[in-house]
């Protein structure tokens, strides 16, 4: 059966960089295991299948999978997908189109919204179908800097500390001093998987960050590696992101108000990400978040399954 794809950089407005994503348009009646098979044979960070909508005021139901496991939720598939189908059902010359869609995924109905804009990388953002929350699970100092052939006085700025923090995906967040440090980082896969905390099924990913970034914008830089989903280092995480949102909240005390905020991964890759966070408190607690950025289209096929 001929299966159509495309392939998008998400988070990013010129090909070649971000991160790149698969988006499979014709995955209903794969099985789970085929659907595997094909993420680790397209070995991005993550590969998506569009299935039919369970609700029919839905765009579809998306499965996402890593080279060696299935996820619940994340961010550059979502964004990338919300891209992908509406440029498919629009085309890139449609005059310009806001949309709003929402995509059924394992952690459940996501709404995004979309500008379709001519001559400009499309655009898609969408609400944090989960908050961030804090788990209270210890964190090894001397064993993170020793998975990341650090110091133990690298580790931490200001009042931020090492913690593990859920959007739906679990993440020990790493605060470093600056930008030198992350950048001199050498991750050791086997050392972080004896000092990393279980949480919610699965091991938890190290996302490294510090403020500030090579763009004069970014207000965060990021570095993200994961043993647990197959990747040995990710240039743009959403899901981390969503998870950040709730740190940053918790160690900067962020006032009531709106907070928007771009966070730049992948630059140590060659392959620069931007991500941008928006965060809105309301008494002393966030009342919505949203993650959005840019996708653009690089290549389209066939697959023959």
């Amino acid at each position: 059966m001929a299966r159509h794809y495309s392939i998008y950089d998400v988070f990013t407005d010129r090909k070649l960089a971000g991160n790149p994503l698969a988006v499979i348009y014709d995955g209903e009646d794969l099985t789970e295991a085929a659907m595997q098979a094909i993420a680790a044979e397209m070995n991005f960070s993550e590969t998506v299948f569009v299935q039919k909508a369970s609700n029919a005021a839905h765009s579809a139901r998306i499965r996402i999978f890593t080279p060696v496991r299935e996820l619940p939720f994340a961010g550059h598939p979502t964004v990338g997908t919300a891209v992908a189908l509406a440029e498919r059902a629009y085309g890139t010359d449609s005059g310009g189109l806001d949309l709003v869609s929402v995509l059924e995924e394992n952690v459940g109905p996501v709404r995004c919204a979309v500008s379709l804009r001519d001559g400009e990388a499309s655009f898609a953002e969408f609400d944090l179908p989960n908050s961030s929350a804090r788990y209270e699970l210890a964190a090894d100092r001397q064993g993170i800097a020793d998975a990341l052939s650090l110091k133990v006085t690298d580790i931490g700025f200001e009042n931020h500390v090492p913690s593990v923090w859920s959007a739906g995906v679990p993440f020990m967040m790493v605060p470093v001093h600056n930008l030198r440090t992350i950048e001199a980082l050498d991750f050791d896969p086997q050392l972080w998987e004896r000092i990393a905390p279980l949480c919610e099924g699965s091991l938890t990913s190290a996302y490294v960050y510090c403020r500030g970034g090579v763009h004069h914008a970014a207000k965060f830089h990021a570095r993200m590696f994961s043993t647990d989903m197959g990747i040995v280092e990710d240039p743009a995480t959403g899901s981390a992101v969503a998870a950040l949102s709730g740190a940053i909240h918790h160690f900067d005390g962020l006032p009531d108000g709106h907070h928007p905020l771009m966070v730049e991964q992948g630059v140590e890759m060659g392959r620069p990400s931007y991500i941008h966070l928006h965060i809105d408190t309301k008494d002393g607690a966030i009342s919505r978040a949203r993650i959005g950025g840019q996708a653009v289209r690089i290549a389209t096929g066939v697959l023959e399954l």
